[in-house]
């Protein structure tokens, strides 16, 4: 279909892919979802689904806007009251992703219209329609969710059918690890090398590669384990198989399992299958399960909600869920929590629905895709500590409905409240996907909508393409605009009322004469959506020098927190923590890769060294007198390594130096670079350490960890080495301002007339087997003085700035696939793990890898706060 990940709407959904993978995202791309009710919480769902990329959405909804709606419903505004909410929600819905054909039901629901769709989701709908829709849904083989708000409460409930079978139950990597040794026996024994745990668990199936010796391993399986230590376990009989000689990785095979679902009606009398998230909230999660169910029978009754405030409805409530505790049995009822949701059932909470509406959304990614373990099958969520500890000291007028945009909020906390949110000022970092997803939040709830009240917006980032997918204010046409601009556009739209500024400032120390003393002690408050935890950690030293609170939040796939740093009363964020503890060890990456993610790492090093510090170094030796002396404090080893770089960068190849005067130029130098990788400093590394070597103990040196590596012979027909070649020369003429080529054709035909200087090892090099051998051998100093000198002189030729040439270095940037970016990690990790005889990584492999070492470096899931995974559920 048009919304496959591989047609055009591939960078739409780039982020996506690599949570999801491209079967999963297959698998949505057929995939037709109704979702029924358009108020605040429909909205929310149909967004996330829209942009998720299923085939179709339908959304059915037979009433009509009202005040009270425009308290969370984004989609709807003061010109929709009186019309059909479906109807009026469609225009903004369907211009979310072009790539999923959006309509809108303004009928009654029925058996008919259901039977059209793979999955159904209810919101606002009775508890006799979740029963017969349940029931229905269920026999036809239908996917069934329904999801409710009140107030400060939410619930969620799934049935996937009787037989539903879930492809990948957590949706991480595959765990792999490196083979030490086999013992040939019945069973027979893996012993797994001690650098990391294996991370398999009894009954885990497992496939072997790259084993020496015993290959009957590699051609057979997956073998099903049973773990004997973090570091062992064994297969079954492999006595009659050759001897184990040494190397060979184990991959965990993911098995797909089947569950079974009741429907709701079943489902309802299970309490069972209540699935807990928070543990101080048994009881009270117990007692709403209840509580919903006799909501709907006063609804029913009554024909309206409970009145806010009012006793005897909370009373009358409280009546329905003991009779139903009769046959629930349950020991202990939170009866305050009954009246609370009763006092509160008419609220419409935009930040509640968006919570209940992400989780159904990614319900509604499993049910369609099989990734991932669904919810089975009842949750509960409530915020009512939001509450006053004093309830029953406040005025009930106060929360009666005012015919404002603000009533569903009015009718929880009341008008003064209101008027409080009115005059906050507040300071919002970032404008990305939580950006967006805040901005609106505070539209709706009216934060800053006063007199007094403000919302300052920064964010020094432009709109790109795969920014669409989950930064739903923008759309395709604003790529290339400002994001804070255009947010803070789109949610004056949703709230004319809303009052923001929108800047494009990085938060940084150069920002602080906008973002000054007197800016801060004029806020209220702060919030951080940020992707990096430099300026996490610089912003909450800037809410802790001013006593500002600071609201903060993150996201990994399918993993997220969030953090509440208020002052005096909670812990701050604190300084960044580096987590070297994690840390591939420098001699690991350097000499001994041992898994796909050394050589994905050594890739991405080589990148940032060769593309962008090298010209960041140039630049700065040009404007800076001092640079040369600087560099020289940072001790001789990084000194020669810095400005060696920087002179060979200005120099022409004629002169000695490798600055290219034209692209054939640049393709020389990365067949040079080619070679000195993957040949030559393999050939270094076995003349120091060759195969037979043995340690001072007698054993073998390459054993374990240590894989013995093969040097490469270049190929202009290899597909890798030539996708190196062309990567590498296209990024050295960027970062040189020369102009060149991306054709293939013509770049092999310039390596026909390169000539490869011929290598011979030598014997006075010395390799680092430990990273506290190379950190000794720093501190000892270095023999090169005369080399250092000698570049000094070199550098302080007046012809090396006159003229100036100044460099062009890169950002990374991940999700352009013309940039050659990815092109030239991919086939230099590649290429890597040939030499080390390590499985190769595909792109989508490599892009995960990536994302992952991004969020490993901001930290953005490692800090204290609140955390949520898929796991959780």
């Amino acid at each position: 279909g048009s919304n496959s990940p591989l047609s055009p709407s591939r960078g739409f959904y780039s982020r996506q892919l690599y949570v999801l993978g491209h079967e999963a995202m297959h698998r949505m791309g057929a995939a037709d979802v109704l979702i029924a009710g358009m108020r605040g919480l429909g909205v929310e769902i149909a967004k996330n689904v829209i942009l998720s990329g299923v085939k179709s959405v339908t959304v059915q909804d037979e009433g009509h806007t009202g005040w009270t709606d425009l308290s969370t419903q984004f989609f709807l505004n003061e010109s929709h009251l009186g019309q059909n909410r479906a109807t009026c929600s469609l225009p903004q819905l369907s211009s979310l992703n072009s790539h999923v054909h959006v309509s809108a039901h303004p009928g009654p629901l029925d058996k008919d219209l259901l039977l059209k769709f793979q999955v159904v989701v209810l919101t606002d709908s009775s508890l006799d329609d979740q029963k017969r829709f349940g029931d229905f849904c269920h026999s036809h083989g239908i996917k069934f969710i329904v999801a409710d708000t009140k107030g400060l409460c939410g619930q969620l409930f799934c049935d996937f059918g009787k037989d539903f079978m879930v492809l990948d139950q957590d949706g991480e990597m595959p765990a792999s690890a490196m083979i030490q040794t086999i013992f040939k026996d019945n069973p027979g024994v893996v012993i797994c090398t001690d650098d990391q745990k294996h991370g398999f668990s009894d009954g885990s199936k497992v496939s072997f590669s790259g084993v020496q010796g015993m290959t009957e391993l590699n051609t057979r399986g997956p073998w099903e384990i049973k773990v004997r230590s973090p570091h062992a376990f064994s297969i079954g009989d492999i006595s009659g198989f050759s001897e184990y000689e040494r190397g060979g990785v184990v991959t965990e095979v993911k098995q797909p399992c089947t569950i079974s679902f009741k429907p709701l009606s079943e489902a309802l009398l299970d309490q069972e299958l209540l699935i807990f998230n928070d543990f101080g909230k048994m009881e009270r999660h117990k007692t709403l399960h209840l509580t919903f169910q006799a909501l709907h029978n006063f609804v029913k009754k009554e024909q309206r909600l409970p009145n806010p405030r009012s006793q005897s409805d909370a009373d009358a409530l409280l009546d329905l869920v003991r009779k139903l505790n009769e046959v629930a049995q349950l020991e202990q009822l939170d009866e305050a929590a009954v009246k609370s949701l009763s006092y509160t059932a008419q609220g419409d909470l935009a930040p509640i629905n968006a919570f209940i509406g992400g989780l159904a959304a990614q319900e509604v990614i499993k049910a369609c895709s099989g990734k991932f373990t669904p919810l089975q099958q009842w949750l509960y969520f409530d915020a009512l500590e939001c509450l006053p500890e004093e309830q029953d000291q406040l005025d009930d007028s106060t929360f009666s409905a005012k015919g404002t945009r603000y009533d569903g909020q009015i009718a929880v906390f009341g008008s003064a409240f209101q008027e409080k949110l009115a005059k906050q000022k507040y300071f919002l970092v970032g404008a990305g996907a939580i950006g967006c997803e805040l901005l609106k939040n505070f539209a709706l709830i009216g934060l800053g909508a006063g007199d007094k009240g403000h919302v300052t917006v920064t964010d020094m980032d432009f709109i790109e393409k795969s920014n669409l997918n989950r930064q739903f204010l923008f759309r395709s046409q604003d790529i290339g605009k400002s994001k804070s601009e255009v947010a803070a556009k789109a949610v004056k739209a949703m709230n004319p009322q809303m009052n923001i500024s929108a800047h494009q400032n990085r938060l940084d120390p150069e920002s602080e004469q906008v973002y000054d003393y007197h800016f801060f002690m004029g806020l209220d408050g702060v919030a951080a959506a940020l992707d990096n935890v430099e300026a996490r950690a610089y912003l909450d030293g800037r809410c802790v020098q001013h006593q500002k609170p600071m609201l903060e939040g993150g996201t990994l796939g399918s993993k997220g927190h969030t953090l509440v740093v208020v002052p005096h009363l909670t812990e701050s964020y604190g300084p960044a923590k580096s987590s070297s503890n994690a840390a591939i060890p420098l001699c690991t990456l350097k000499n001994f890769p041992h898994r796909i993610e050394h050589t994905l790492q050594w890739a991405r090093d080589q990148f940032e060294g060769l593309f962008k510090q090298t010209p960041e170094n140039v630049n700065m030796f040009l404007r800076d007198a001092d640079f040369v002396e600087r560099t020289l404090g940072h001790g001789d080893a990084e000194a020669l390594e810095v400005l060696g770089g920087v002179w060979s960068s200005l120099v022409d190849l004629a002169a000695g130096g490798q600055s290219p005067t034209s692209f054939e130029d640049c393709v020389k130098w990365a067949r040079c670079k080619w070679e000195t990788h993957f040949n030559n400093d393999i050939l270094q590394l076995l003349h120091c350490f060759p195969p037979e070597h043995v340690t001072s103990n007698g054993l073998p040196f390459w054993s374990g960890s240590k894989r013995c590596p093969q040097p490469l012979t270049f190929d202009p027909n290899n597909t890798t080495h030539l996708d190196y070649v062309v990567a590498a020369a296209n990024l050295y003429r960027q970062i040189h301002g020369v102009k060149g080529t991306r054709d293939r054709a013509s770049i092999a035909k310039v390596l026909e007339t390169v000539s490869v200087p011929a290598f011979t090892p030598k014997s006075s090099v010395k390799i680092h087997v430990t990273d506290e051998e190379m950190e000794e051998d720093k501190k000892k100093g270095s023999h090169d003085a005369a080399k250092l000198e000698e570049l000094k002189a070199k550098l302080a030729s007046s012809s090396l700035k006159n003229p100036a040439k100044p460099m062009y270095p890169i950002d990374f940037e991940k999700d352009d696939d013309t940039n050659f970016h990815m092109d030239f990690i991919v086939a230099a990790s590649n290429l890597r793990a040939e030499n080390y005889d390590i499985p190769a990584a595909n792109r989508h492999k490599v892009n995960i890898f990536i994302l992952s070492l991004i969020y490993s470096k901001t930290g953005t899931l490692k800090r204290r706060g609140w955390v949520m995974e898929e796991g959780d559920f």
